[in-house]
């Protein structure tokens, strides 16, 4: 461990504030990390735990603003937009249709391809370093097609990761796949098969990671909501907070969907739209898939855990609602129907939803803020959020110390707004 004399403060205990705290504290930095909640609630608890070098395409791709408009007419679409008269939102939407073109598309999937290949080599330094026990499995992740209409588009979707990025996949045949997976129902057109993926239990990284965290010194404070940023010549110099004042020398704000609510805080645009999603955790059926797997004809993923099953996905616009429809639930449950022998249980664990910090070009937010020397953003990682905190952790570590990083952050900046 490298020594500093220098305090850092993070606001926010998700799995991005739990990577920046580990390798500030890496290097030397006395680290406070504040949660409003518990730590690592809210994403960070409920996810498929997916961390996915594989996802490189971004949500801005071109299709993605028809399927988005024809939402605004079907309350159960997995991929929906509920209209807001929110000048807010309005830009955002705004923004982001003019981004879903095939150039842009490119352009940002280049630039999480980057980030998605250093996190994955991140995270095994850490797993292995910190011997941290969170059920990680490098075994791979299935995208499977009920149809031969949805086998021949996703082969389109397949060429275009292998030809230019280099991802690419091993192709199996609707016939193949009960033996490649016994759960899987006869009669599926096929799958895309991406060994490099991993899964991890993510309720366990994050509490495993936490406490060896804390284990090594680095201060955590739970129900601790920031109600005030006190600024002086350019500089933070302190937070109230609803347990006191926090003074640091470096403040890092890692606030996931929330972050839009700091922009006048911090006098910058932070343009971040809650995305939001639900998960339903049961007990695991007896044949049980024994890889990942997402759905893209229906917007649904499962993954096995050792004590547990989760299906989970839909991406829902509609503001910081906070309910749970019965409905989505059973939704998630009726998708998984044509694809597994075995789609659900009966003996529920757990049911959750969160919101997902997504920005109008589907890049996370990573950098020092504009107009304050000493304050930085690592919010926006869209869906990526598990995929993305190691490498941004990273990231912001060499930022604040004025390093050159590892990767081109260029793209993550928030001067780019």
């Amino acid at each position: 461990m490298e020594s500093t004399n220098e305090s850092a403060v993070i606001v926010g205990s998700g799995i991005v504030g739990i990577a920046c705290a580990h390798y500030l504290m890496k290097h030397g930095f006395d680290v406070t990390v504040i949660e409003q909640s518990s730590i690592a609630s809210e994403c960070s608890h409920g996810n498929l735990g997916l961390v996915c070098p594989s996802h490189v395409l971004p949500l801005t791709e071109p299709a993605a603003i028809g399927t988005a408009i024809k939402s605004f007419f079907d309350p159960n679409a997995p991929f929906r937009v509920k209209p807001r008269l929110s000048p807010a939102f309005c830009n955002w939407m705004w923004q982001f249709a003019r981004r879903c073109n095939r150039r842009q598309m490119l352009e940002a999937a280049s630039h999480l391809k980057s980030i998605l290949d250093s996190s994955m080599i991140e995270y095994r330094k850490i797993i292995s370093e910190q011997s941290l026990d969170c059920e990680w499995h490098d075994s791979g992740l299935l995208h499977v097609l009920e149809t031969n209409s949805g086998m021949r588009d996703f082969a389109e979707t397949d060429k275009l990761l292998a030809d230019q990025f280099g991802v690419v996949a091993q192709r199996i045949e609707g016939k193949d796949l009960p033996e490649f997976d016994p759960a899987f129902k006869p009669g599926l057109a096929g799958a895309f098969y991406y060994e490099g993926d991993a899964f991890v239990r993510p309720d366990l990284l994050n509490l495993r990671w936490y406490r060896n965290l804390k284990r090594n010194g680095v201060t955590f404070i739970e129900d601790c909501k920031l109600s005030a940023v006190e600024k002086k010549a350019g500089q933070i110099k302190s937070l109230q907070t609803s347990q006191g004042t926090l003074k640091a020398d470096r403040f890092v704000f890692a606030t996931g969907a929330w972050s839009a609510q700091l922009s006048s805080h911090l006098d910058c645009r932070i343009p971040v739209e809650p995305g939001k999603g639900y998960s339903v955790t049961m007990d695991p059926p007896d044949l049980c898939p024994k890889h990942p797997m997402l759905f893209p004809e229906h917007n649904v993923g499962v993954t096995p855990f050792n004590d547990g099953y989760r299906l989970g996905s839909m991406m829902e616009f509609i503001g910081f609602d906070t309910s749970i429809p019965e409905r989505r639930i059973r939704q998630l449950r009726e998708s998984a129907k044509p694809y597994l022998i075995e789609p659900f249980t009966e003996q529920i664990q757990d049911t959750w939803y969160g919101w997902r910090p997504m920005t109008w070009d589907s890049l996370p937010i990573i950098g020092r803020v504009p107009r304050l020397e000493n304050a930085y953003l690592a919010t926006g990682h869209n869906m990526l959020g598990l995929s993305l905190a190691a490498a941004t952790g990273k990231l912001i570590a060499e930022i604040i110390q004025e390093q050159p990083t590892h990767i081109d952050s260029s793209a993550f900046s928030p001067e780019r707004f």
